[in-house]
């Protein structure tokens, strides 16, 4: 009689073999065994009947904002609105802390900062600036999951937008060190240049951001991104695509060879131009949310499996940065969503439109860690795993309210809208984060750093 930590019985499991009524059993921080009555004592046992078990959702794009910022976010809010949600692992962008990530000093001070508040693991990705190539080398050692480089106006001072020679010289030298490079793909050229002259003739509501951020901005600047990947063999990743557009330029790469993938965020998939109007600041983000006829592009390409992960990019700031104005343009631009990007994904996903639970895992889990070179350790309920596991009843489709949230400012554009699924529990590493509406106290997050190379897209999803 095997003897365990921990036991999740009865729950619908969302496994690399399927998806069943299993036991999930879990010692010393790893899933030790899957499968139907499972036999064998354990110190905890959990009733999971009604429920399902899925891999906790690793979000591949947050900003916590500490050191520096800790007033927009910071680690200990950050993570535990991350349990809420299901998750147990975020990658933190190297901004908008401060200083921001990009060398081995600002590594360990934000690393130090994560280590005293987070609930969740957590990875770091380094920043790729003018000026920074030479430090690229310091931050792999140091364990970053990736670079992150801006194609336009990052809107932090401390983090400049990387011009085509720092671009194309960080991607080769990301290459060799086996590294993704992730950018924020808009031409600063256009955006800028448009929004000078949306102001300049006293045009600043919201429709006027809108259309000064339009798609061909984001069209050409990921075609630039490509070819300097195609040239250097970099494996690139493209944040936050808005566009069905965007991904079929990714996807038309792939076929060609180019190591390309491509993450969207719920608030492309869930909200439209007329609700950024409705709303206000709280839906505010760059690229900027489209129209039906673009997020209907976006939707068919992520059935269809051109969409390789789905990340919250949340970037919450204090309400005075986000409050009414006279410009549009001068509030933050940044959604806070990562509580809500499950509940999205399953309730616009998996209800509305049939999306198979196996697609949302790999969306949130699976596909992630096997991208950036975690899939041996995270993303999947599997024997040898980290047991990260979040417990769903997904006949509970409540609204979100905004005493639900856990974020710092709780300014949220999803309040009022279905979840598709109430998380009953988060584990992390086989302890319980979040539990009953509740997050745990105390931190217990630990640095996750790629345990090889990243693999070459295409390769077959896997929850």
């Amino acid at each position: 009689m095997s003897r365990y930590d921990l036991i999740i019985r009865g729950g619908v499991a969302v496994t690399p073999r399927g998806v069943a009524v299993a036991d999930v059993a879990v010692a010393d921080g790893l899933v030790a065994a899957v499968g139907p009555g499972l036999e064998g004592a354990a110190r905890t046992e959990i009733t999971a009947t009604g429920l399902h078990v899925l891999p906790a959702l690793i979000d591949a794009h947050v900003h916590f904002n500490e050191p520096g910022r800790t007033a927009w976010e910071g680690w200990a809010t950050g993570s535990r609105a991350l349990a809420a949600g299901g998750g147990a692992l975020c990658f933190e962008m190297p901004l908008n802390a401060s200083p921001p990530t990009l060398d081995a000093a600002s590594f360990a001070l934000k690393r130090a900062a994560a280590e005293a508040s987070s609930m969740a693991d957590f990875a770091l990705w380094g920043g790729l600036v003018p000026g920074g190539v030479g430090r690229l080398d310091e931050l792999a050692a140091c364990g970053v999951i990736g670079f992150k480089a801006f194609m336009s106006n990052s809107g932090i001072d401390d983090f400049a937008a990387a011009d085509d020679l720092t671009l194309y010289e960080g991607m080769a030298r990301a290459a060799r060190l086996g590294l993704p490079v992730a950018v924020h793909a808009e031409s600063d050229a256009l955006t800028s240049a448009l929004a000078a002259r949306a102001l300049a003739e006293g045009r600043a509501t919201a429709r006027d951001y809108l259309a000064s951020r339009p798609v061909i901005a984001e069209l050409e600047a990921i075609q630039r991104a490509l070819l300097f990947a195609g040239q250097t063999g970099c494996a690139l990743h493209i944040v936050h695509v808005s566009s069905g557009a965007g991904v079929a330029l990714v996807a038309e790469a792939r076929a060609r060879g180019v190591d390309v993938t491509c993450e969207t965020c719920p608030h492309y998939l869930a909200l439209t131009e007329d609700d950024v109007e409705r709303i206000g600041a709280a839906a505010k983000c760059a690229p900027p949310i489209r129209g039906e006829a673009d997020q209907g592009d976006l939707w068919s390409r992520l059935l269809a499996g051109q969409i390789d992960l789905v990340a919250s990019d949340h970037s919450p700031a204090p309400p005075e940065m986000k409050g009414a104005g006279a410009s549009f343009f001068a509030l933050w631009g940044g959604i806070a969503g990562v509580q809500s990007t499950l509940g999205l994904l399953l309730e616009e996903g998996h209800h509305r439109r049939g999306m198979a639970l196996a697609a949302v895992a790999g969306l949130t889990a699976g596909n992630v860690a096997r991208r950036f070179g975690i899939a041996g350790r995270k993303g999947q309920i599997a024997p040898g795993h980290d047991a990260d596991l979040a417990l769903v009843d997904l006949g509970d489709r409540a609204a979100l309210r905004r005493e639900d949230l856990l974020d710092r400012h709780r300014l949220s554009p999803y309040v009022g809208r279905a979840m598709g699924g109430r998380v009953a529990r988060t584990i992390r590493r086989g302890q319980t984060i979040f539990a009953d509406g509740r997050a745990a106290d105390g931190a217990g997050g630990a640095l996750v750093t790629p345990l090889a190379a990243s693999p070459r897209a295409g390769a077959p999803s896997t929850p």
